[in-house]
């Protein structure tokens, strides 16, 4: 007979946060899924190249606008009402949205960029770009795809920078605040 069965115990309590994080988790890892899934092949032409940077372009613009609204949200919420779950989904689909629309450049012209050839590529010169690290392995070459990871460069140091150094802030005050009660037994 398990403890939980027993008269006079009861169950562990259900940790909110915890299933949040799971559930954060979850969807950014089906972020990351769907970017890999999406149908992006090279050699496209005409009205198919016109009408795939149109559906590119306005996805970035959703995403970056999803992205402003969660850290607005953040800045100005009480910090006991702070809901960091999704500002780490915006963050990681700001970062996979830049990914596909490199990707997208580099497919419809691929002198746009040196080294990108896969998804995999892209993602990772879309994380390079946004940690600043950039190896040089894979790099923009044309004017299009250098005026495009200017807005990237920009976007990631004033609102995906921002908005994960918010995400860590927040974590750690919450964290202090979890840990401050146990201290003072």
């Amino acid at each position: 007979m398990s403890d939980l069965a027993q008269p006079g115990v009861s169950a562990p309590p259900h940790d909110p946060r915890r299933a949040e994080v799971w559930h954060t988790t979850v969807i950014c890892l089906l972020l990351i899924a769907l970017y890999y899934l999406v149908p992006i092949e090279p050699g496209v032409t005409g009205l198919h190249r016109a009408v795939r940077g149109v559906i590119t372009t306005v996805g970035v613009v959703l995403i970056a606008a999803m992205v402003l609204r969660q850290i607005r949200r953040q800045i100005t919420a009480d910090s006991s009402d702070v809901r960091l779950t999704r500002l780490a989904i915006t963050l990681v689909g700001g970062v996979t949205a830049f990914a596909l629309a490199d990707l997208v450049i580099s497919f419809s012209d691929p002198d746009q960029f040196v080294n990108m050839t896969t998804k995999t590529d892209a993602l990772y010169f879309a994380i390079g770009t946004l940690t600043t690290v950039g190896y040089g392995d894979v790099h923009a070459q044309g004017q299009l795809a250098r005026a495009a990871v200017c807005v990237q460069m920009v976007f990631s140091v004033g609102v995906l920078a921002t908005g994960a150094s918010l995400l860590v802030k927040r974590w750690t005050e919450q964290a202090s605040r979890q840990a401050a009660p146990s201290r003072r037994r």
